[in-house]
């Protein structure tokens, strides 16, 4: 069985994630999820754990076992890594080097398995020349990006910076791992 490391950042689609899980575990593919401390103001992150049937990591500093290194074991782990909803910050950290927290210092731990990052922001900040740089700073690190889509946004705004379907993140996610294999 595959796994899917799946990091959450705090857009108001990260809600999205428990039906990204769900979808997933229906195609026999195993989800560990992190989340940024943010995120879990907008999703549980018990909601997570249920769907995922693994526990939710948040804290770099939390070693549940002595002797292991969590976010090294779980890049370990992964066949995968994929951040779906990513914020304008966490894209921002992890293409300038930043790990200041469980997933964007997983995220520099991740190699040797493909690399997703499904944007969701705002409009204005979608198209900001500096997420712009960021966006194709990823890809020379070999991150694909998914794209997000046009549609009224939460903010009322109505734009390019939507979270992409699930439908479409669960079949990249599908795609990168069958040239795995």
């Amino acid at each position: 069985m595959p796994t899917v490391l799946l990091g959450v950042s705090a857009s108001i689609s990260a809600y999205k994630a428990a039906d990204l899980i769900s979808q997933l575990g229906k195609q026999g593919i195993d989800v560990e999820v992190i989340m940024t401390q943010n995120s879990t103001n907008i999703i549980p992150p018990l909601t997570l754990q249920v769907l995922s049937r693994h526990s939710v990591h948040t804290d770099v500093m939390l070693e549940k076992t002595p002797g292991d290194i969590n976010h090294i074991d779980l890049v370990k782990r992964a066949d995968l890594f994929i951040i779906a909803p990513a914020t304008a910050n966490i894209i921002g950290k992890i293409a300038n080097g930043i790990a200041d927290d469980m997933l964007s210092t997983t995220a520099l731990a991740v190699h040797d398995v493909p690399k997703l990052i499904a944007p969701a922001m705002n409009t204005y900040m979608y198209a900001n020349p500096a997420m712009q740089a960021n966006l194709r700073k990823l890809t020379t690190y070999d991150y694909h990006i998914i794209e997000p889509k046009e549609s009224l946004l939460a903010c009322g705004d109505y734009g390019k910076g939507a979270l992409a379907d699930v439908a479409e993140i669960v079949g990249q996610i599908q795609y990168f791992l069958s040239k795995e294999n």
